[in-house]
């Protein structure tokens, strides 16, 4: 089956209101007119989501954020909630990121709660799901991944993520300029895949899986040339409108 294929930005904590304004007065033009071959999406900071949706909005790019809470309203000081995304036009959530597993502690359970509350909300998820160093060279990597996977699974089921998206990315990958290489990265892919289908077949040949970890437009046409990588989430490359642009390109030709 054909997957349209999906680009998107993850800017991580970066930006400004002035960087943010001149990278949409660099990506506008293309954003407006081209990409018609591949799904865009630019995932910021939460403070700056109401600039992207309003600055984004002649654009079919989508804006996304990059957490949500677990709850779905109440006494969660500092806490932004799902209900509170789709309320500002937020139209995707990338949850499960490995700088929130390991730096502020969530777990599997808390991250299946997150993509159920964003799926109810109407806001896509964009789960990822990936294993550190350490556990790719003791080969838990497929262990890894597809248990972080089945959390979700056994949570809220696959239509979630036939909606939004799954992202592998690989923690040691993540800002380090290592990439896994194109066969190593279709193999985590393909598994997934075969775990998606053990669920439902039918949607899991819908699910897009993105692969994430030092994509530049150098490395990604032989990633996106493999039969199971769908698009990227693209994080220090996605800094720069042209950079992240040329890697839109690439995905053109899936």
């Amino acid at each position: 089956m054909s997957r349209r294929a999906f680009v998107v930005a993850n800017w991580k904590m970066n930006g400004s209101y002035r960087a943010n304004a001149e990278w949409l007065e660099a990506a506008l033009p293309s954003l407006r007119g081209a990409h018609t071959a591949c799904d865009v999406a630019v995932c910021a900071p939460s403070v700056y989501l109401p600039q992207l949706v309003q600055g984004l909005s002649q654009s079919a790019a989508m804006v996304g954020a990059q957490n949500c809470s677990e709850f779905a309203v109440g006494a969660y000081t500092g806490e932004i909630s799902a209900a509170m995304l789709a309320d500002i036009g937020c139209d995707l959530v990338i949850l499960g990121h490995s700088e929130r597993r390991t730096l502020f502690g969530e777990t599997d359970v808390s991250v299946a709660k997150k993509v159920a509350l964003a799926f109810e909300n109407g806001v896509m998820p964009i789960l990822c799901v990936g294993e550190t160093l350490e556990e790719r060279e003791a080969g838990k990597t497929l262990e890894v991944v597809t248990s972080q996977l089945k959390a979700v699974l056994d949570h809220c089921g696959i239509m979630p993520l036939v909606a939004g998206a799954l992202a592998y990315e690989p923690v040691w990958a993540i800002g380090t300029g290592k990439s896994a290489s194109p066969e190593d990265a279709q193999a985590v892919h393909a598994a997934l895949r075969d775990a998606l289908a053990r669920v439902d077949a039918e949607a899991a040949a819908r699910v897009r899986i993105l692969y994430g970890g030092s994509v530049k437009a150098g490395n990604a046409p032989a990633l996106f040339a493999q039969n199971d990588i769908d698009g990227a989430l693209v994080g220090g490359a996605s800094l720069k409108a042209q950079d992240f642009l040329a890697i839109c390109r690439c995905a053109e030709a899936l």
